[in-house]
């Protein structure tokens, strides 16, 4: 379960990371506020996993975190060697790792679902919540990743 639940924690603090990066870099300022949005729950999200893995006493691996980190950032280089720059199709593959992320979360809610400690108090509502939260997040992240297919791959 060690494995499991920092391998989540290093997604989930690279998904805070570009979310907060995607942010910035729109141009459209109602985006701006839908990717922030998406951020702060996002990190919410982290932090409850956190708090999950502090309470099933499972141990915090910071190297991973930094690692993440680490590969997050190595992640933007283009073949060429080169960090690649902000363009539209950056963007839409960006989005589209998002998207990949928060159905990853959901199956991470789903198998803490299984256990038996989530099973008592006030888990299995908040697990519930978590997964609703990730179908909204998955959902409004795809919607915004066909407006940026649509800007970047658009002929012409």
């Amino acid at each position: 379960m060690t494995v499991y639940l920092n391998d989540h924690l290093v997604g989930a603090t690279a998904g805070v990371r570009l979310m907060e990066r995607l942010e910035r870099q729109a141009e459209d300022e109602q985006v701006a506020e839908e990717l922030a949005r998406l951020a702060e729950e996002i990190d919410e999200d982290r932090a409850t996993l956190l708090r999950l893995m502090r309470e099933l006493d499972v141990p915090v691996r910071r190297f991973m975190i930094v690692a993440g980190r680490l590969g997050e950032t190595l992640g933007r280089f283009k073949p060429n060697g080169r960090l690649l720059g902000n363009t539209e199709v950056r963007a839409v593959l960006e989005l589209e790792m998002m998207v990949l992320g928060v159905q990853g979360k959901a199956a991470l809610w789903r198998a803490v679902a299984e256990l038996p400690e989530a099973r008592e108090g006030r888990w299995p509502e908040r697990l519930r919540e978590l997964l609703e939260r990730a179908d909204r997040q998955a959902e409004t992240l795809e919607k915004l990743r066909g407006a940026a297919v649509r800007k970047a791959l658009a002929p012409g």
